[in-house]
């Protein structure tokens, strides 16, 4: 009679199979042709972020109207006061910081589907309860709550992106999303120019802008309705009937849309299969820990030009010079540059390595925000905000898809969560920064600060990033 196989043995056989079968569908997903489908998702996560980002970025462009209204201050009494606009940023980047340190995790335990939806909700919530907050107090304490659910979106999309799309266009992909949400820009800084200096109705017009952009909870559920879950974490799961049926359904739309059949998948390699047990302790085991490391320190510094020039552009217009209602009309001209730079990346997104652009992009900032400092001339202060704009977004798009390409699914969103919440924790803190450097050096002053921080970010990415283009997730990973 021929030896039964011990408990033991079974199990580790099956364990086989099922991460056999998990990078097959991986596989799968990643020779699937961008057609019609494909872009469809990609489209309605990028509705997503447009709310995501509208609710973010507002926060420079109805600030002018918060002080007018005696709300907040310009300026901020000590270093850590609550009543100026330092510290209403800085609300809204303790609540990201939660979010994507301490709730980073949710996406992936309970899916990327179910996250994104919920998140979007919360925040939505949170603002309109903001809109007709009357104290400093109470707007800070709504928009740390509203920021929690703004952080925890962040990193449910990028993890919700690069698991969906195929490799080959996973720049593209993330450009596209940005494309989509940095339409968020110029369209709320218009509304401000509109309303802020004005009372519509009797309302104050910072109110407006907040309320139109809490109607996000209107589309969230067809939105929703749209969205399959992550196969790919689906698979990590063990749920592979679920993902199974999903990848199907994608691939006969796809070979439909095509009028062939589709390529075969290439073999699965399961020593890039994904091995990390979904704890924090991952993040810390080779060959993470490297790249943890890399964007913590990427993380503290992108934040600085990144926001202190979007969240600053206004008052730094006024320092120069700049009346309110002449401040939010350049503001709103510079903004409209907001979705070109990942419309560029359309094209550019997945023919140039992702660590090249974000390195070239910093230094495209640190000289035009040099430059934008020392300028009073308004073509040149425009033309200098849109060169500044352009590199921001191309950089976003970049780094957005990079740090989700670099962990593997059982801790992307956690692994992602993590080191982003370096760049919100950094906010806080570069808010009152900035704020204090405004106060004593000027707009200069404010300049140097940030191309300080840039020189950081092309070294630590240019020395100790990987090249990650065209690869599967599971390759690089490996």
């Amino acid at each position: 009679m021929a030896a039964q196989p011990d408990s033991s043995t079974q199990s580790a056989h099956a364990g086989t199979q099922a991460r056999l079968d998990a990078a097959l569908i991986s596989a799968r997903l990643d020779r699937l042709p961008a057609t019609r489908t494909v872009w469809i998702l990609v489209a309605l996560l990028s509705l997503g972020f447009f709310f995501e980002l509208y609710d973010l970025l507002y926060t420079g462009y109805i600030a002018p109207g918060l002080v007018k209204g005696g709300i907040l201050t310009a300026t901020t009494q000590g270093l850590f006061g609550t009543t100026g606009v330092a510290s209403f940023i800085a609300a809204l980047f303790a609540g990201l910081f939660v979010g994507t340190s301490v709730c980073g995790f949710l996406a992936d335990r309970y899916g990327r589907r179910a996250i994104f939806t919920w998140s979007l909700l919360w925040y939505s919530v949170a603002n309109m309860v903001m809109a007709f907050q009357d104290t400093a107090l109470g707007l800070n304490v709504w928009r740390f709550l509203a920021g929690i659910g703004i952080g925890v979106e962040m990193v449910t999309i990028g993890a919700y992106i690069s698991e969906l799309v195929p490799r080959e266009i996973r720049g593209r992909a993330f450009a596209c999303e940005q494309a989509v949400g940095f339409l968020a820009v110029p369209f709320a800084a218009f509304l401000a120019y509109l309303l802020v200096p004005h009372k519509p109705f009797g309302l104050d017009g910072w109110r407006w802008v907040v309320l139109i952009g809490a109607q996000a909870a209107i589309g969230v559920w067809w939105i929703r309705r749209a969205l399959p879950e992550s196969p790919r974490w689906l698979a990590r799961q063990g749920r592979l009937a679920e993902a199974e049926q999903i990848v199907a359904a994608l691939e006969a739309k796809v070979a439909a849309e095509l009028g062939r059949p589709l390529p075969q998948p290439a073999a699965p390699d399961l020593t890039e299969a994904d091995t990390a047990k979904g704890r924090f302790a991952d993040l810390w085991m080779p060959p993470y820990r490297k790249r943890t490391i890399m964007l913590v320190i990427f993380n503290i510094f992108q934040t600085v030009g990144f926001f202190g020039f979007a969240n600053w552009v206004p008052t730094l217009l006024i320092k120069q010079g700049i009346t309110i209602t002449t401040s939010l009309m350049y503001s709103s001209l510079i903004a409209i540059a907001a979705p070109v730079g990942p419309l560029i990346g359309l094209y550019i997104g997945d023919r140039i390595e992702r660590k090249t652009a974000i390195v070239v992009m910093a230094a495209v900032i640190m000289l035009c925000g040099l430059g934008f400092a020392h300028s009073t001339d308004a073509i040149m202060l425009v033309t200098l905000g849109i060169l500044i704009t352009l590199a921001s977004n191309i950089m976003s798009y970049s780094f957005h898809a990079y740090q989700a390409e670099l962990f593997p699914t059982a801790i992307r969103a956690r692994a992602v969560g993590f080191v982003y919440s370096w760049s919100r924790f950094s906010a806080i803190f570069s808010s009152f920064i900035i704020a204090a450097v405004l106060k004593g050096f000027g707009t200069p002053g404010v300049f140097v600060f940030i191309a300080a921080a840039m020189l950081v970010v092309m070294a630590v990415i240019g020395l100790m990033g990987p090249k990650t283009n065209g690869l599967a997730l599971e390759q690089i990973s490996h």
